[in-house]
């Protein structure tokens, strides 16, 4: 049940609003793979989630606290970009709607009294549940993705890090430069990124960033 009853009243309201936008139609609904002949899609998007579902979820008091219900809106926009090539309309939309959100829900929280949630990749349901090392082919297809991503999905990468993993992070504040020490990450933490990473380098994501990613021998 709701632990928060306000900030969930809000939170529906919210997404009711972008529901309500008329260029919102791409995520209230289940994405229909099968209709559209889309046959990768459930091989890229293994988590699928839309604007609708949540709202139901929302209204049935299904979340137990309001920031499983925002992450679940993240994935809307995540699911979307990591499908979609960077550039493209949906890409664009989807980021678009993700700035949009996250100040909203930002605002929504402060008036609340709740901390923001820290920033998620994957949802709870799918995060953590692989703690086998990965091997060093991975460790190494994993780096060489990150060169291949957009610089907001990276600062993605580098927040989970930072939260769950900082003993991978090296920071240059001189020179605005954070660097991912790749073999340092704990496993659970690596297969949650390479995940993610890996869809959106499947997605035709473009390189973009000032970070670097260095194997540690």
């Amino acid at each position: 049940m709701a632990t928060e009853p306000a900030s969930f009243d809000k939170l529906t309201k919210l997404i009711e609003q972008i529901i309500a936008r008329p260029d919102s139609e791409a995520f209230r609904d289940p994405v229909p793979w099968e209709e559209l002949g889309l046959i990768d899609y459930p091989q890229i998007v293994k988590q699928p989630m839309d604007l609708g579902t949540v709202l139901t979820y929302l209204k049935a008091n299904k979340y137990a606290t309001i920031h499983a219900a925002i992450d679940d809106v993240r994935l809307i926009w995540t699911n979307c970009q990591a499908y979609n090539s960077d550039g493209s309309d949906f890409y664009v939309l989807a980021a678009e709607f993700s700035k949009r959100f996250e100040e909203k829900v930002a605002k929504l929280l402060a008036d609340s009294g709740l901390k923001p949630a820290a920033t998620q990749v994957l949802p709870p349901s799918t995060v953590g549940l692989n703690d086998t090392e990965p091997t060093p082919t991975e460790r190494q297809d994993f780096a060489r993705f990150l060169f291949r991503i957009g610089k907001e999905e990276l600062g993605k990468v580098v927040t989970v890090l930072d939260d769950k993993s900082p003993q991978a992070l090296t920071k240059n504040a001189a020179e605005d430069e954070v660097e991912i020490n790749v073999d340092f990450i704990v496993p659970r933490v690596f297969h949650e990124l390479n995940h993610y990473v890996t869809n959106l380098v499947q997605g035709g994501n473009k390189m973009g960033n000032k970070f670097v990613a260095d194997m540690k021998k």
